[in-house]
């Protein structure tokens, strides 16, 4: 659980000074914010899942409020956000998920594939949010202007 603490630290230092830099974004902090990006993570991969979630955190501390970021989640990638994952999610990862939910990075859990798993919404953590069809967000959010990342 120590380290758990460290990691929340080290993150919030990550990122604490580029998000009081935004404050001087010109719509970031009011508006609409001039970046949106939208990740697919469709894998339950370890390494994989690291990838996202770092990339999503480096994006966050480069533009702060000045961007707004959704992730998401269908097929394996699902028990990333699962309260009690069939596979291996680890620890870290999960906590890593948590702490971008709390800096705003919004995690979408696709619905077809809670269906499919014979789960609903009370079976993911407490920040996701689930849409209908994970693809369908994708086509959507990226209608709406978002830039679109698949790993």
């Amino acid at each position: 659980m120590k380290w758990l603490a460290r990691f929340c630290c080290l993150l919030l230092a990550w990122t604490a000074p580029s998000v009081l830099a935004a404050g001087d974004a010109q719509d970031g902090l009011f508006g609409e914010p001039a970046h949106k990006l939208v990740y697919q993570l469709d894998k339950a991969d370890p390494e994989y899942i690291d990838h996202v979630l770092h990339s999503a955190a480096a994006m966050l501390r480069k533009y702060g409020d000045d961007i707004h970021i959704v992730i998401t989640v269908f097929g394996p990638g699902i028990h990333l956000l699962a309260r009690h994952p069939r596979r291996f999610i680890s620890d870290e990862a999960r906590s890593h998920a948590r702490s971008l939910a709390l800096y705003g990075v919004e995690f979408h859990a696709c619905g077809n594939t809670l269906r499919s798993l014979g789960w609903t919404g009370d079976d993911l953590l407490d920040f996701a949010r689930v849409v209908d069809i994970g693809a369908d967000d994708l086509m959507r959010l990226q209608e709406q202007g978002y830039s679109y990342i698949s790993w």
